[in-house]
């Protein structure tokens, strides 16, 4: 036989020695088939390796398949044995056995089986694809790949695919290491189409069902379709990866920049603090120069004094001894050294020098304590001016939306953000500052400035002064009506508000600083950002700086607003007012916890009359009140 007939094995190519059939119809030699699955052998059920399938169709079989001699066939193949060689027409196979037809030709794409496997070019180095079918350890290399039975065939085991009218129709491509990347991972059938909608290659099981509609072409005219476009999509590539070397060579140098200008600046800061460190050690070593040269002055003047009264003291004591020595018989005597005494007393009748009303040298402590306190403030000041704003546009814009969508929807009314100034300009009030509050570190020009400054004035004793805070009220109180007024911030942390007519100004300073108690509220600018401040409680804003502020309180609504004021235009920062209560059918919403103290809290200020107030935290702060045009004023200035 030459291997070629329907009673040759498919694995060794050889007339059928102890042929087996198996259940999909195909004969194989009980050696080949117990050498290709090792686990099973002769009348064996196999072991754990779990399903097999048969070599030339796929068909998987399970664990439990036994391997049994075809009694049947061998016979007949004794008998064409005896017939003489050659595959001649003889008697029709068993029944067990499905004989296969061979066919006329060969598919174009098959080559011939006689065409040496080795015919095919590999790449130097590149171990080719195995055949599936050859036994383990003498494989051949495979000369096409089927999708539908998910195998490499070499060429002469690719003739049952040329003779079977059932194999005939599979799909062979060049061999495939990784056949299972060709199959659909959810119907295990062969990718066979291309959906342009998605672009995804498609069994015809999914091209049927989740993709009907869309436009389906087959891979090949897909791939010609793709190859064709491939040099401009090769091009975009090398132009964008141009670019990004580019811009890599760009980000490298910035990178370098960077590093180098970090490098500079880390130098400079260390020889500024050096330098800084070498002011204050100056600033040190003459500070104790001159407490030790204010000692030494006062303290030779008065050791003088010291030894002056002592030795006079001395005389008046020997011309006392000396008198009382004298006889009683010795009136010449008595009478010089009398004399003597009373030169003595004479000399030291004046009263002797008291002790200094003041020390020179004390008051060095008060001005290193100015220096450490303004360092301390600079520092402070700086740092935050270093961290700069926390976030970015689109941040500060979300912020913006959900501190809108938080607030009260009854505390809008007339005086809306889009107000020009004009309007609130017919509210307008005159706001002068009271010199009988300002903290003896405030500076006043005259009633309308206002600056903080280190060393302390020396301002008349006023009840009303503020002894722990750096703040000022205005004159006269706020008690009905509308009221609006505009301070410029010039320089440093601000914060301006209203406070209680009845505030004690000689609370301390965690609790007396305006916006940290129930009897103030406040606006505050950091340096950094707005906030409000209530009751101890702070709420930021997401707006930008603006050196003019606008307040306006509204004692009928009990509420107070303030604005940013820019070339005539109004723009609401907040508007703090108690919300009503909700009704209960209203949707619940996440808690405010500044709006739930001025729920509970605000409305209280109103009972009370109110002072327009300024606090100048930093020791840089400097602000001045309006200015508003008299002849927009059209509300007499109220007391």
């Amino acid at each position: 036989m030459d291997g070629s007939g329907p009673f040759s094995c498919p694995i060794c190519l050889e007339p059928l020695r102890e042929p087996v059939t198996l259940p999909c119809g195909h004969n194989f030699c009980l050696a080949c088939l117990g050498a290709l699955w090792p686990h099973r052998g002769a009348g064996g059920t196999g072991g754990s390796g779990g399903s097999v399938r048969c070599p030339l169709c796929q068909e998987p079989f399970p664990d439990g398949l036994q391997l049994r001699k075809n009694h049947t066939l061998s016979e007949l193949l004794q008998l064409r044995q005896g017939s003489g060689p050659g595959p001649g027409p003889g008697p029709g196979p068993a029944p067990a056995l499905a004989p296969e037809p061979a066919t006329p030709s060969a598919p174009p794409s098959a080559p011939e089986p006689s065409a040496p496997c080795a015919s095919k070019p590999w790449p130097a180095g590149e171990e080719p694809v195995r055949c599936d079918a050859c036994p383990e350890g003498a494989a051949l290399p495979a000369a096409l790949s089927c999708l539908s039975c998910l195998a490499s065939f070499c060429p002469a085991h690719l003739g049952s695919h040329e003779r079977s009218p059932a194999l005939r129709g599979h799909r062979l491509v060049p061999p495939l290491r990784r056949l299972e990347e060709s199959l659909c991972p959810r119907h295990l059938r062969p990718l066979e189409r291309y959906c342009r909608a998605e672009r995804l290659c498609l069994c015809e099981t999914c091209a049927a069902q989740e993709h009907r509609g869309h436009e389906l072409v087959p891979l090949e005219q897909e791939r010609a379709l793709q190859e064709a476009e491939q040099p401009k999509v090769l091009s975009a590539v090398e132009d964008h990866m141009d670019a990004l070397g580019a811009s890599i060579a760009q980000s490298r140098r910035t990178v370098a920049l960077i590093k180098s200008a970090a490098v500079t600046e880390r130098e400079r800061v260390s020889r500024l603090f050096a330098e800084a460190a070498a002011i204050l050690q100056g600033f040190q070593t003459e500070v104790l120069g001159f407490i030790d040269e204010g000692e030494a002055t006062m303290l030779g003047r008065s050791q003088g004094d010291l030894r002056q009264q002592e030795e006079q003291r001395s005389r008046l004591s020997q011309a006392r001894h000396n008198l009382s020595q004298v006889p009683e018989a010795d009136s010449v005597n008595f009478l010089q050294e009398l004399l003597a005494l009373r030169l003595a007393l004479e000399e030291g009748c004046g009263p002797g020098p008291g002790p200094p009303r003041e020390l020179s040298f004390t008051k060095s402590s008060q001005a290193v304590q100015a220096v450490r306190d303004a360092l301390r403030a600079a520092c402070a000041s700086q740092w935050e001016w270093l961290r700069g704003p926390g976030g970015d546009e689109d941040e500060l814009q979300k912020l913006g939306t959900e501190e809108a969508e938080s607030q009260d929807p009854d505390s809008t009314n007339h005086l809306e953000s889009e107000a020009p100034r004009d309007y609130f300009l017919k509210f307008a009030y005159i706001v002068d500052l009271d010199s009988d509050t300002a903290d003896k570190f405030l500076q006043l020009f005259g009633t309308k400035g206002v600056k903080r400054v280190l060393c302390p004035i020396n301002y008349p004793e006023s009840p009303t002064r503020f002894t722990h805070c750096e703040q000022v009220l205005g004159e006269g109180a706020l008690d009905r009506g509308t009221y609006y007024w505009e301070v410029e911030i010039i320089e440093g942390w601000v914060s301006v508000g209203v406070m209680a007519e009845d505030f004690s100004p000689q609370e301390p300073y965690d609790r007396g600083r305006l916006g940290r108690n129930a009897h103030s509220c406040c606006l505050q600018w950091n340096g950094r950002g707005f906030s409000v401040w209530f009751h101890g409680l702070e709420a930021h804003l997401p707006h930008p700086f603006s050196p003019t502020v606008g307040i306006c309180l509204e004692y009928a609504d009990r509420a107070l607003a303030f604005y940013t004021v820019r070339e005539g235009k109004m723009s609401l920062l907040r508007r703090l007012k108690a919300s009503r209560a909700r009704r209960s059918s209203a949707p619940a919403s996440p808690i405010d916890p500044f709006q739930s103290r001025l729920d509970v809290h605000f409305a209280g200020l109103f009972t009370r009359r109110l002072k327009p107030a300024f606090f100048l935290e930093s020791v840089d702060a400097h602000l001045q009140i309006g200015p508003l045009k008299k002849s927009c004023i059209s509300v007499l200035k109220r007391r």
